[in-house]
């Protein structure tokens, strides 16, 4: 019967006399008419188990896990050949033979293919353990799934936030390159394929793509391109974490071999792209989380108008510091500094333009220091700098041409200013506080001594 016949109808023939073979042809059915699905279901119940073959469109795959919840059916995506269409009809009424050895062995057939399905789940959870960030995550992920018997190619699409849909990854067991066959890896739903290749047509119309043979497409080149890489079947399903979701892209198998899928595999497929949906989108979110926590982390150590560490900061770095230096019998020294005069800059230019100062002093001097040097910003124009691995003689050295550079460093919207600083090595048993009272009591005698100039502490 074509589907466009009322299944009622269908029906009533039926039961006024036996039926051999039900064939329904969903050509020109538009997919989600739920009056039509709630027809069909009906109609394959009414069966009981007797065959059914459905004949479905390219694009009206996603009904086939729908109908075959309601009972046994066997389907082709058309179009058909017409010897592929006898064969089918020719085997579902083929004679049953040894009833006992046919049930037998199709409980052996089932055992196998759930002991499939178990081995690709387990895939799937062991990649879902080890994915660290969202690109290791999706490699983890199609390589677990080429793990499904006959899977040769697997690739993950990612929708990104401005609609575009991009290769994030693939695992190739035929040397196929997603990406050159495409001819992008972004942007795909731009491509021209968009409207023939299952991937890209799951992505864009949110729905289960089945292709049983690469020439149904419509598009030649592509059939061929895949043959050449012994693509006999490929299989593509929309990514969400939740049914109903959002979409999150789409996951492509690409099979070697044309197989007729049972209830079970359709779900546990359907299962595994919902599941790997969640993981991809519960892996982004961590990135995200991760991302914030280190811009907080940032707020809470670094001062937001110079980009040194703050002073709470500065303290607990120096105490560690101190700890290592002891612990491994290394010098450690420090600079402390102020801007001379500060406040009649406020006064004279205003606070933008002490602001400004004092933005570009902490840059000037940052980019004077080593990387193992820490400069941390103490209180309003007064700073620190933790030198690492370094004598008092050679922190004064440090000192004196920090000192020079802002001295004939020309600053924005003022006349050059100058610092004054205070250095002292950490002795051996003492500790953080102690130090910086020794640093700030050369600093002082500093700016007593006429500023711009470096003291040693005692």
């Amino acid at each position: 019967m074509n589907a466009a016949v009322d299944a009622g109808a269908a029906i009533e023939r039926m039961t006024r006399g036996h039926v051999d073979l039900l064939v329904i042809d969903l050509a020109g059915c538009l997919l989600g008419d739920p009056a039509l699905l709630t027809g069909l279901s009906m109609l394959i119940r009414t069966r009981n188990g007797a065959p059914v073959l459905v004949l479905c469109p390219y694009g009206n795959t996603a009904w086939l896990p729908e109908l075959m919840a309601h009972g046994p059916l066997h389907y082709r995506i058309s179009p058909v050949a017409g010897m592929e269409l006898r064969s089918a009809v020719d085997s579902l009424l083929r004679p049953a033979g040894d009833m006992q050895a046919n049930a037998q062995q199709q409980l052996l057939d089932k055992e196998r293919e759930l002991r499939e399905l178990l081995t690709i789940q387990r895939s799937v959870q062991r990649a879902m353990a080890h994915g660290e960030d969202g690109a290791h995550l999706a490699a983890q992920l199609c390589a677990a799934l080429c793990s499904f018997p006959g899977v040769r190619h697997t690739a993950l699409l990612r929708q990104h936030p401005g609609g575009d849909l991009r290769l994030q990854a693939q695992e190739s067991r035929n040397h196929l390159d997603l990406a050159r066959l495409l001819g992008r890896q972004d942007k795909l739903l731009a491509s021209p394929l968009r409207d023939a290749f299952p991937p890209l047509l799951a992505a864009s119309a949110g729905e289960l793509v089945l292709l049983d043979a690469p020439e149904k497409m419509g598009d030649p080149e592509l059939a061929l391109a895949l043959h050449r890489r012994d693509v006999q079947m490929v299989l593509a399903l929309p990514l969400r974490c939740e049914p109903g979701g959002p979409l999150l892209g789409a996951l492509s198998l690409m099979f070697d071999r044309s197989l007729q899928f049972s209830r079970e595999q359709f779900a546990c497929i359907a299962g595994l792209a919902q599941f790997i949906g969640f993981g991809l989108a519960m892996s982004e979110l961590k990135q995200q989380n991760d991302v914030l926590a280190g811009r907080l982390t940032q707020m809470a150590t670094r001062d937001p108008l110079t980009g040194a560490i703050n002073r709470r900061a500065g303290e607990a770095l120096l105490e560690s510091e101190i700890r290592r230096a002891r612990r491994y019998g290394i010098a450690l020294a420090v600079i402390a500094f102020d801007i001379d005069n500060f406040r009649s800059v406020n006064d004279v230019y205003g606070y933008p333009i002490g602001d400004q100062a004092l933005r570009a002093v902490a840059a000037t001097i940052q980019g004077r220091l080593r990387v193992s040097d820490t400069l941390a910003r103490m209180r309003g124009e007064e700073f620190l700098v933790i030198a690492t691995h370094t004598t008092a003689l050679d922190a004064r050295k440090l000192a004196e041409k920090l000192r020079a550079t802002i001295a004939g460093t020309a600053l924005p919207g003022c006349e050059t200013v100058t610092i004054s600083l205070g250095v002292a090595q950490v002795a051996p048993d003492e500790g953080a506080v102690t130090v910086i009272d020794r640093v700030d009591t050369a600093l002082r005698r500093a700016k007593r001594g006429g500023r711009n100039r470096v003291e040693l502490a005692d």
